[in-house]
């Protein structure tokens, strides 16, 4: 089941149904392993749980170092950024986002990749770096490409890309005007 029923068209955030996200997390509530401490942390932030967001982030990255994979441990700590991003610490987010994509690509995991700098996007977004935040969704595009993404992952990509086009464009606009 999809809880994301579209996207913010000046953030970029998911726009979710939150009674199906509370009635997941009532579900899974207890449940200690990585992907449900990962599928909890984002149900939160998108509920706007942000506190218990936090904390179950640092769980999911403590837990993903001790018995996760590389992988497992840059998806939680790209959802730890998340959720600093919700709560408005923009720089700090920004800059594990960096960390994580870079070191993602380091490690040939190009979906990993692709997953930081489409959140990296949102945040540059938010700081108001459009140039920025377009060339974390081209790449976030060129990573899904090379992983194989599916149509809909490439058509929401290419949708990001044209939207914060014509942010740019409206933006040039009105410093002209």
């Amino acid at each position: 089941m999809s809880y994301i029923q579209g996207y913010d068209h000046q953030t970029l955030r998911e726009i979710v149904d939150p009674r199906a996200c509370r009635e997941r997390l009532e579900k899974i509530d207890g449940q200690r392993s990585l992907p449900a401490l990962l599928e909890r942390v984002w149900l939160l932030k998108v509920t706007d749980q942000l506190d218990e967001a936090r904390e179950v982030a640092e769980v999911a990255v403590r837990t993903a170092r001790m018995a996760g994979t590389r992988r497992d441990l840059l998806r939680a700590r790209i959802l730890h950024a998340t959720v600093q991003q919700f709560r408005g610490q923009l720089a700090a987010a920004d800059q594990e986002l960096t960390l994580c994509a870079e070191e993602a690509e380091g490690l040939g995991l190009a979906r990993i990749a692709a997953f930081a700098y489409q959140h990296r996007a949102k945040v540059r977004l938010e700081l108001g770096e459009l140039d920025g935040a377009r060339a974390d969704v081209k790449a976030t595009l060129f990573l899904r490409r090379e992983a194989g993404a599916s149509e809909e992952e490439l058509t929401s990509t290419l949708l990001a890309i044209d939207l914060l086009d014509r942010m740019r464009a409206g933006a040039a606009a009105s410093i002209a005007g």
